[in-house]
């Protein structure tokens, strides 16, 4: 997965939690006994509000007025607005304590399962997408592949494929006699071996001197066949089902993982000089 497409899916998982947090306020906030549609003037709502509780604070009387302007009394002063304006009650404000902690925990909590998502989907990729590890690898034509396993004095040169991260090695034994027989790991005379080792997952790079795979991180150590041979691995290295298209191109498919014990028969030999760790 590249880091393009990892951020496209990012951006896309923050703008769905972003809508869906918008969404949620407004429904919230839209809620109530009487619902208000059309544009509102909040100005004009306030001015109206403060000029009925002018109202209600004092109602002129004209009759009194007139009396008091004949008799040589000034009218009387109108009533501050500041001094008789009453609170508003806690369901009018625009949101209360409760309510901001309650939409901070909805967009914490919508983060971190945008989060997990992402994640979630970045593990699982490799088998949703088409080509690449987790899908089926065209190698190339079979029999240009063969000749490169093999050097004029016999010895095994594996082909290493990042993209199956496997590597193509030879397979010249009985197939009857080995532990691979019924099982569809050898296809024209090669098979495809799985780079990680099955002790804890580290990479098995491969050893020419002793002609095997030998594991740098705790010592396990198998012939160029993929067999056991020393080390805490429990097994054989795992290796992908393979196959010959209508092509004659080799087909490594790496969604197929095939386990195989501990072979009590080699079907080569191992070591075949110095180890390499």
């Amino acid at each position: 997965m590249s880091t393009g497409q990892i951020l496209v899916v990012a951006f896309a998982a923050i703008a769905l939690v972003a809508a869906a947090g918008i969404f949620t306020i407004a429904y919230r906030k839209g809620g109530g006994p009487t619902p208000r549609t059309g544009r509102v003037d909040r100005k004009a709502i306030r001015r109206h509000r403060d000029a009925r509780r002018t109202q209600a604070v004092r109602t002129p009387d004209p009759d009194r007025e007139k009396e008091l302007v004949t008799a040589g009394a000034p009218p009387a002063a109108p009533a501050d607005p500041l001094k008789t304006r009453e609170p508003l009650p806690a369901d009018e404000y625009d949101a209360s304590r409760r309510r901001f902690f309650n939409r901070g925990l909805l967009g914490v909590w919508g983060l971190f399962l945008a989060q997990f998502g992402i994640a979630s989907l970045a593990f699982m990729w490799p088998r949703l997408r088409s080509g690449g590890f987790g899908s089926k690898v065209t190698v190339g034509k079979i029999d240009e592949i063969e000749a490169r396993l093999l050097t004029p004095e016999g010895r095994v040169v594996p082909l290493f494929i990042p993209s199956a991260q496997s590597y193509v090695v030879p397979f010249t034994g009985d197939v009857s006699d080995s532990s691979f027989d019924g099982i569809p790991v050898i296809v024209g005379g090669v098979m495809a071996l799985w780079q990680r080792c099955v002790h804890l997952g580290c990479r098995v790079p491969q050893c020419d001197a002793s002609q095997g795979f030998e594991c740098p991180c705790h010592g396990s150590k198998y012939n160029y066949h993929g067999e056991y041979e020393d080390g805490p691995a429990p097994r054989n290295l795992d290796r992908f089902v393979v196959t010959i298209n209508e092509s004659n191109e080799l087909v490594i498919d790496t969604g197929q993982v095939i386990e195989t014990a501990r072979s009590s028969v080699k079907t080569t030999e191992y070591p075949q000089g110095p180890s390499c760790i």
